[in-house]
């Protein structure tokens, strides 16, 4: 889960105590008001979450430190949408989304992160590092192997973090965004600062990865770890065994553990980063603002620490809307609401 962000104490507070059911906020600067947003045209085919089974036969292409494996849907001469999933999750997330994007004329592209499904590093020597900057530049260096010189980026999670960082560093690369949770940059520095109890309660994850006893208890019970984790994210998503099956395989991938555990002991600055990184950590510490079109997206029913919409409003300084997604909808939301998810990529495109 990840919802950490870099804007201080103030924010945080009011990210782990606050409501979890986001008020709708609104900034258009050029682009339509919520409900008439629903409504515009083109708008993709209503789908019932968990229509789609799987994808087709994954893809697989070196890029930069890894051998990354990804779905791909829709026309190759068509607008690129990268879509990025988070932790405890895959590409799964977006199975029921990509369709609705391709029968759009967008091509969609689903790779699986670092430490998941069947990507994995080029050498054994290579650091098994997760720290943010990192798993972006993962993804620039995805997109120059596929030729992709600016694509439309949406993710939740670990990927809307990843979305946010590459809007930041590379906004030449992000044509526009779709992020859940809003704004998500975070430092090290920030990850110091103490939090009231019932706050730090809802990273008691974070805590026990911090430690040995966590770390074999994660690789032990990986599965179990995770499905929990999609209870309490999610507390209103009735998935089934054979849903959490599909995605959890991901979660074999050798480097799966070392990769989930140095990002939350990074965090916490328990653990060093590589210098090469130094630099980009260095800018994303100031919270500087995000300036591509951007639309932000918050389920209704979301049990993942997670800040408030009208928080991070203003560190989008392009054109901007923020979106509240209602019916029980929690932290997976492109799973649970693939429809919303498509839209919000449908109109961040046109904007």
């Amino acid at each position: 889960m990840d919802g950490y962000s870099g804007q201080g104490i103030d924010l945080l507070r009011r990210c782990l105590i606050g409501t979890a059911a986001v008020t709708a906020a609104a900034t258009p600067l050029g682009l339509l008001a919520p409900d008439s947003a629903q409504a515009a045209e083109p708008t993709p085919a209503d789908i019932k979450p968990g229509a789609g089974i799987s994808f087709p036969l994954l893809k697989q292409v070196r890029a930069g430190l890894l051998e990354v494996s990804y779905a791909e849907a829709g026309p190759s001469e068509g607008l690129p949408v990268l879509l990025l999933h988070g932790w405890p999750y895959d590409i799964h997330a977006f199975v029921d989304v990509a369709p609705l994007l391709a029968a759009k004329g967008f091509r969609v592209i689903v790779p699986y992160l670092r430490g998941y499904g069947r990507t994995r590093f080029v050498s054994a020597e290579t650091m098994r590092n997760g720290q943010p900057t990192a798993l972006a530049s993962d993804i620039i260096a995805f997109m120059d192997a596929l030729k992709i010189e600016k694509a439309v980026l949406g993710g939740f999670d670990w990927g809307a973090r990843t979305v946010n960082i590459i809007a930041l560093l590379w906004p030449e690369r992000a044509k526009a965004i779709v992020s859940v949770s809003g704004y998500l940059i975070g430092s090290q520095e920030a990850g110091k600062t103490p939090l009231p109890p019932g706050a730090e309660l809802a990273w008691w994850y974070q805590f026990y990865f911090a430690t040995e006893r966590g770390q074999l208890g994660y690789d032990r019970y990986r599965r179990d770890f995770s499905k929990l984790i999609w209870q309490l994210a999610s507390p209103k998503w009735q998935f089934d065994d054979a849903t959490f099956d599909r995605s959890a395989t991901a979660f074999d991938n050798p480097d799966h553990v070392a990769i989930v555990i140095h990002n939350y002991r990074w965090r916490l600055g328990l653990v060093d980063g590589e210098p090469q990184y130094a630099a980009l950590e260095a800018k994303l510490a100031t919270s500087p603002p995000i300036s591509v079109p951007s639309i932000t997206l918050e389920g209704d029913a979301n049990g993942a620490p997670h800040p408030e919409s009208d928080a991070y409003a203003k560190k989008f300084t392009g054109k901007y809307q923020h979106r509240l997604i209602k019916g029980g909808i929690g932290h997976n939301l492109p799973q649970e609401a693939p429809t919303a998810f498509a839209q919000a990529v449908v109109d961040v495109a046109d904007a």
